[in-house]
């Protein structure tokens, strides 16, 4: 029996096609709230960034976005994670600044988002994130 044997191509790999296709590109940050700061970040989540996922849906930019709360086992464990789910890997070319127009659109201004970043960064630490892409299985 003859397995397929994904190709590497820049640290990615590429689907021959044979067992499975290309699925959705899907981004999940590790998010650490600050102690006692939990609530506040879920407000925020809650408000600003439930419409800035909406806007960007609206837009065509994503597919979906969800918000998994996990146990955090260690300090530098998160307690949150932001799952982000595009069509494909070219739906992340040329993202950044097609997102900061959304942003301008929620919060008035590129400078206003920025600020609200800085302000976010003290009741949370971004760990690191991860982007993967979907197998479907045949």
């Amino acid at each position: 029996m003859r397995h397929s044997v994904p190709r590497y191509r820049g640290g990615l790999v590429w689907a021959d096609g044979k067992d499975y296709n290309d699925g959705p590109v899907v981004n999940s940050a590790y998010i650490r709230t600050v102690d006692g700061h939990f609530d506040d970040y879920m407000h925020w989540l809650a408000t600003t960034y439930k419409k800035q996922q909406e806007a960007a849906k609206a837009a065509g930019l994503i597919l979906s976005y969800r918000v998994l709360i996990t146990e955090a086992r260690g300090p530098q464990d998160p307690d949150i994670i932001l799952v982000t789910e595009f069509k494909n890997w070219a739906a992340l070319d040329h993202l950044g600044s097609k997102l900061d127009a959304v942003s301008e659109k929620i919060e008035g201004s590129v400078d206003a988002a920025n600020k609200s970043e800085v302000d976010r960064a003290k009741i949370r630490t971004v760990l690191g994130s991860r982007t993967s892409q979907e197998a479907l299985l045949r």
